[in-house]
């Protein structure tokens, strides 16, 4: 059906890599937690935007160009192991000053405003700032594509809708989740300190992860 060659296994794959941990979900459900669900869903909403663009861009061969100019891939993979790492080293420092200020909760440092996090453009900025994600969707992708299918864009377009509604179910499971757990740590300071220190050191070792990845 619309060319895709075994459907079933296609969505068991998606669903197996959508919640394997990485820095867009977890930037989602961290800002779920601190701002509310619709901060949460306003940084889902740069996921998925990042996504289509990733999609599309591996659709017009971005792939091929980043094999042919490996110096483009060395270039964006830089970039975006900064980026997650600058991200992290905020963390951390956002959750020193939280232990610091534990012993007088009355000064404690206040959150950064939805303004300030910009959840969309920071989600969207992690997407798009990851070449693997390219290749990975041109990797995965083509072994569900027919190649005798008179129209492959169809295909294509599928494959996607059914990622993007995956991402999106388990995005939404995150958000609540994160919602829920910000009212456990209101007042709980050194565990939240903590927490917010692990997720900034996860966001470091993103940013490692993807510097030290091979084309």
């Amino acid at each position: 059906m619309f060319g895709i060659t075994d459907l079933a296994t296609f969505i068991v794959g998606t669903i197996l890599i959508v919640i394997l941990p990485g820095p867009n979900s977890l930037f989602v459900m961290s800002v779920a937690s601190r701002h509310g669900v619709k901060a949460g869903y306003i940084g889902a909403l740069g996921v998925y935007t990042g996504d289509l663009i990733l999609i599309l861009l591996t659709a017009l061969g971005a792939a091929s160009v980043l094999h042919a100019f490996p110096w483009l891939f060395i270039l964006l993979k830089v970039v975006g192991a900064i980026y997650l790492s600058y991200l992290g080293i905020k963390l951390l420092i956002a959750s020193f000053h939280t232990w610091k200020a534990t012993p007088s909760p009355e000064k404690i440092q206040q959150p950064q405003s939805l303004a300030q996090v910009k959840p969309f453009s920071t989600a969207l900025t992690i997407s798009i700032l990851n070449p693997k994600a390219i290749l990975f969707y041109l990797s995965f992708f083509v072994q569900f594509v027919d190649p005798q299918y008179a129209y492959p864009a169809i295909t294509f377009t599928v494959l996607a809708g059914v990622l993007q509604l995956i991402s999106m179910s388990y995005l939404t499971i995150l958000i609540f989740s994160g919602a829920k757990l910000a009212k456990f740590f209101t007042h709980q300071f050194k565990l939240t300190a903590i927490c917010v220190a692990c997720v900034g050191l996860l966001f470091c070792g993103f940013g490692l992860k993807l510097a030290t990845s091979t084309l």
